[in-house]
């Protein structure tokens, strides 16, 4: 016997709900008011399944007329394959803000979904790629997706997939393939047995790998930090690998690819064309300029691939605000000391020494080994120590361009060429051949010996950080110390440790731990109330830190202003729970390496981003600029032996070429997101649909009216407004197991601050009420002393209505049929509906929707008698049969509603050989019958 998707069905004692086939061959069903959890499969040749019919209520089991509002609200919340346009909003375990709901309706739109969410940063991006790859796998239309990103990114993928959009992702990286491919059956490929991968792009992008990659690659691919995939006129090996990956991706006109990035445009034009190409081929071919009336096509056709948006543009989105802290921008100066200063100008006149005289490969070595040491230096004794005693890493290369490029990742601020995790340990200085006593090499050991006696509070730098970040502390802040080099960091740490004392917990997170090691150190952190954490920039790029601090204090200066905002992103970002965040730029006032890099780059960069509101990347290759500007430092630096003298006015006409360059930048930015802005989805398409997606699912005031109720109901005390506490010292204990304690703070929304969790639609709490609420109504063992917290039907008299009224509460399931090729896919959809008439069943006048949801509010305003209140409804529930046909019709409206919102979301998409149809699973189920009666009224 065959079971259709959404049939009620009886086996193993209890009643169950058919769900879509997952091709295992065995009947999938869910408990009737069971969770996710309780899914099982059955194979019908083994145990027996029957038809079952779903039973009117008992009422001899009256209960009271509030029941009717709880038991409504724990079958909605109880529900995952939701109704309303949107079929994922039922499994994932948060309620979307409405901005977030653009990038899923603009993807929506398309047949093959190519699109580039570039918000700005801590907006949500990975929230948003993420929605749109799960109501496509809700919709049938994919079953296998992967995230490309760097390999440090892909634990917290792991984690925000699991614990927000529940899917469960493998891990495919260097470290976990062997152990993949062992476990494969021959032929198969990983992405083939994991339907959901998080992929290192470094890993896969080399040809060992990309060939099975693009022959067993899934339907759906997210490419993270996608600006380190952009491939412009210079050839750099890593970019070019990544980009002709992506490029051979998108040669599959049928494969869904949506990039992410907070950085889409680095002020290379050819680099942002590269990221569109992957998109649609011909938008490489659109002109620079977009603005005009006559170049609005061309505007409306990018528009269809790419949204990017500021926080001022989201903040009061469909005016519901979105909570984004207020950002106080400091700035701390320290002097050097007269030790320290005398140290500094020996490695700068040694620094600009070297850089004279030799040519073609040998040059560009002493040239790296002089800014390795300047940087080094500028960082710590500790870093400077390392640098002056290790050996260079450009000495060995053989060639320019290699010497170029190991400089550049060593001494510049990483960018998208490279990953973070390359970058922070300290590089060499030492160039000389061979072994002994080298003059060069004795003038190094002279300066680390120097160094050496530098460290600890003779300071200054240290010694004045410590303070501030005493203060900070002091303060109430939890901040992140960002440094440049892994001995900076573990130095700092180590300092901070003696001077904060035991109250305060310091940690250091460097290149050195592996990702996972570093989210478990992080996890600890979090959990002293007074904390610091020391990191690398290892740190600064992708990961959600806002959770557990609201600080970051600048101990090194970037050189690339890119990095700072990163850095400043991991706090700074949607989640935050303090409403104010903290970030202290520091620097040394004598420091020329500080000053110039300060001056020239890193406060116009501020003030860029303060007038615009979002940040402007360097209109130029930021290192060359920054070679520019050592390099004029070291020729000045020959001409006087001690850095008081050294001026900036060499750097002069850079820096006025630089602004200029930045201005006209900044301009052209601000252009063109006004013009897209008019482009993008207006409200007024938004709002329909969150507004019925709510309606099917609950929004966050309804989680938490059901669970206020729900708890109250099984004796736990609820208090609070804002963030409420709740005792369940005198609940049930499997409540109290549920939820881990007897006593918890808790929100309905995020940002949630420490130890207090959020209790959304699917958290284990919310979930357990639910199907609690549900199973104790349904149970068919009644105890009178102990009455569930929820009741099937009941009776009260209210001055809310003059005419006897009668509210049933209808569950309804339907099947949604996608037919593509002529091959039927079902899925399942539910909704629980409430529906009133006033008068006897038999001349029944059915009420509006509006007025049906008044009565659900509606309170006793006199008694009522056990034996009426039953004669009441077993008068209607003897009835129903009279209802039937009308409730069938209210059935059968409600499905052409949710065929037509499904329909609408995807309507312009243009979809050939792909047809819906919806059936509804008849009759409805009367899950509750409720009836008022006027104050006035005698029941006989």
């Amino acid at each position: 016997m065959t079971f259709s998707v959404g049939s009620l069905v009886s086996a193993r004692g209890r009643e169950w709900v058919v769900l879509p086939d997952d091709e295992s061959g065995l009947l999938l069903l869910r408990p009737l008011g069971g969770t996710e959890d309780e899914i099982a499969g059955i194979c019908t040749t083994l145990e027996e399944v029957r038809s079952a019919e779903f039973a009117l209520p008992d009422p001899d089991r009256v209960g009271d007329f509030h029941s009717s509002r709880l038991l409504r609200d724990a079958i909605r919340l109880g529900f995952r394959s939701s109704a309303g346009p949107f079929r994922s909003f039922g499994r994932i375990a948060f309620e979307p803000r409405p901005y977030q709901l653009v990038p899923l309706l603009v993807a929506l739109r398309m047949d093959t979904i190519r699109l580039m969410v570039a918000d700005d940063v801590g907006i949500g991006k990975t929230v948003e790629a993420m929605l749109i790859a799960r109501e496509l796998i809700d919709r049938g239309e994919i079953r296998r997706m992967t995230v490309l990103c760097p390999p440090h990114l892909a634990g917290q993928w792991r984690t925000e997939l699991s614990t927000k959009f529940n899917l469960d992702a493998t891990l495919v990286l260097s470290g976990t393939v062997a152990r993949l491919e062992r476990e494969l059956m021959f032929g198969r490929s990983i992405f083939e047995e994991h339907p959901v991968t998080i992929v290192s792009t470094d890993f896969i992008k080399s040809d060992r790998r990309r060939a099975d990659f693009l022959r067993a690659c899934p339907e759906f691919v997210i490419v993270d930090e996608a600006h380190s995939c952009a491939f412009g006129s210079e050839g750099r090996g890593g970019r070019q690998q990544r980009h002709r990956l992506l490029m051979e991706l998108s040669e599959d006109t049928s494969r869904h690819i949506v990039l992410v990035t907070a950085t889409p445009h680095s002020g290379k034009e050819d680099e942002f064309r590269s990221l569109l190409k992957i998109l649609d081929r011909s938008l490489a071919e659109l002109p620079s300029d977009l603005s005009g009336d006559e170049k609005k096509p061309h505007r409306q056709k990018l528009a269809r691939y790419f949204v990017q948006r500021r926080r001022a543009d989201i903040r009061n989105f469909l005016n519901e605000d979105t909570p984004f802290p207020e950002r106080d921008v400091l700035q701390e100066e320290y002097r050097l000391s007269p030790e320290y200063k005398a140290l500094f100008d020996e490695a700068l006149q040694y620094a600009s020494e070297i850089v004279t005289g030799g040519d073609g490969v040998r040059q560009r070595v002493k040239w790296w080994s002089a800014l390795a040491l300047l940087r080094s230096l500028a960082s710590s004794p500790a870093s400077a120590m390392a640098t002056l005693l290790n050996r260079a890493s450009v000495a060995d290369t053989g060639s320019i361009e290699e010497a170029d490029a190991i400089g550049r990742s060593q001494v510049f601020d990483t960018d998208a060429e490279s990953t973070v995790d390359e970058g922070d340990a300290s590089p060499g200085v030492d160039i000389d051949d061979g072994e002994g006593d080298l003059p060069n090499r004795r003038r190094l050991k002279k300066m680390a010996a120097m160094a050496e006696k530098l460290k600890g509070m003779k300071d200054e730098k240290l010694k004045k950080a410590v303070q501030s970040i005493k203060k900070l502390v002091a303060d109430g802040y939890r901040p992140i110390v960002f440094c440049r080099f892994i001995p900076t960091a573990e130095y700092v740490a180590e300092h901070l440790r003696k001077e904060l004392g035991r109250s305060v917990t310091v940690e250091s997170v460097t290149g050195l731990l592996p990702p996972s090691d570093r989210e478990e150190r992080i996890e600890r952190l979090i959990e002293s109330e007074k904390r610091v954490l020391v990191a690398t920039d290892c740190l600064s790029e992708g990961i959600n830190l806002q959770h557990g601090f609201d600080a970051v204090f600048h101990y090194d200066l970037c050189w690339n202003p890119t990095r700072h905002e990163q850095r400043e992103g991991r706090v700074d970002r949607y989640g935050q729970p303090s409403k104010r965040v903290r970030v202290l730029t520091y620097f040394g006032i004598d420091n020329k390496v500080d000053g110039l890099v300060l001056d020239v780059i890193l406060s116009k960069h501020r003030t860029i981003r303060k007038a615009l509101g979002v940040a402007v990347p360097v209109p130029a290759d930021n290192n060359a600029v920054v070679e520019a500007l050592m390099n004029g430092l070291l020729l000045r630096a020959r001409e006087v032996r001690n850095s008081d003298q050294l001026s900036f006015d060499f750097a002069a006409d850079e820096k006025a070429r630089l602004h200029a360059d930045w201005e006209s930048a900044s301009a052209r930015e601000k252009r063109s997101r006004t013009l897209f802005a008019q482009e993008t989805l207006k409200p007024e398409e938004v709002a329909p649909e969150l507004k019925a997606a709510r309606a099917a699912v609950g929004s966050h005031l309804e989680v938490r009216r059901f669970v206020t109720d729900a708890l109250r109901s099984l004796k736990a005390t609820v208090s609070g407004d804002d963030t409420v506490k709740i005792d369940l010292s005198e609940s049930p204990r499997a409540v109290r197991e549920t939820v881990g304690g007897e006593k918890i703070s808790a929100r309905f929304q995020l940002p949630v601050g420490e130890k207090v969790i959020c209790l959304d639609r699917t958290h284990p709490l919310v979930e357990g009420l639910a199907s609690y609420v549900m199973d104790t109504a349904l149970d068919p063992v009644f105890d009178p002393a102990a009455p569930p917290p929820a009741s099937r039907c009941g009776v009260i008299r209210t001055r809310a209505v003059t005419r006897r009224t009668t509210l049933l509460l209808l569950r309804l399931r339907f099947h949604i049929v996608r037919t593509v090729a002529g091959v039927d896919r079902p899925l399942l959809a539910e909704d629980c509906l409430p529906v009133a008439f006033e008068g006897p069943p038999d001349a029944p006048v059915w009420l509006p929707e509006e007025r049906v949801e008044e009565l659900l509010s509606a309170r006793p305003d006199a008694n009522i008698g056990v034996d009426p209140a039953r004669e009441s409804i077993r008068k209607v529930a003897d009835s129903v049969p009279l209802l039937l046909p009308h409730l069938d019709e209210i059935a059968r409206e409600h499905g052409d509603r949710l065929l037509a919102a499904h329909r609408r979301v995807r309507a312009a998409s243009r979809q050939t050989g792909v047809s819906f149809r919806v059936e509804p699973h008849l009759p409805a189920d009367v899950m509750g019958l409720f009836v008022c009666l006027p104050v006035a009224e005698v029941v006989p």
